[in-house]
């Protein structure tokens, strides 16, 4: 239940930073279209970067038997990743529009009710990461 309690609030404070770091402001799903860097893939930062490709790895070593433990683990990441954030400028706008939406698959993650949910979820989460390798290296 604690850790349940501390989660919660991390994605709320995680939540909470990345409106605040979009400075284009509010955004409907539909306008979050990520864009190439004049068709090329976005630059990630080295402090940024191990992060989210521990993240990938840990999905990818996934063995299918608790995904509440994975939804944790992924979230570790997170918590992670937003720390080490020093990116700025349109590079920095692009990957927070993947972010974004990744780390909601991650939070209904950790709300699934079974294993069938979780699983759809899990496959969202691992076209998420092929999005995030289409734009970003």
């Amino acid at each position: 239940m604690k850790m349940q309690t501390i989660t919660t609030v991390a994605l709320v404070l995680a939540t909470a930073y990345l409106v605040s770091c979009n400075n284009s402001g509010g955004h409907s799903h539909e306008q979050m279209v990520i864009e190439l860097n004049n068709g090329q893939k976005w630059l990630v930062n080295d402090e940024m970067s191990p992060y989210i490709l521990a993240a990938e790895k840990v999905l990818n070593d996934y063995n299918g038997d608790d995904y509440e433990t994975l939804a944790d683990e992924l979230e570790s990441q997170n918590k992670k990743l937003i720390n080490s954030c020093t990116m700025d400028g349109k590079a920095h706008d692009e990957l927070h529009k993947w972010l974004h939406p990744h780390m909601q698959l991650i939070e209904s993650l950790g709300d699934a009710e079974n294993m069938a949910q979780a699983n759809t979820i899990i496959e969202q989460l691992k076209e998420s990461f092929n999005t995030y390798h289409t734009y970003f290296q």
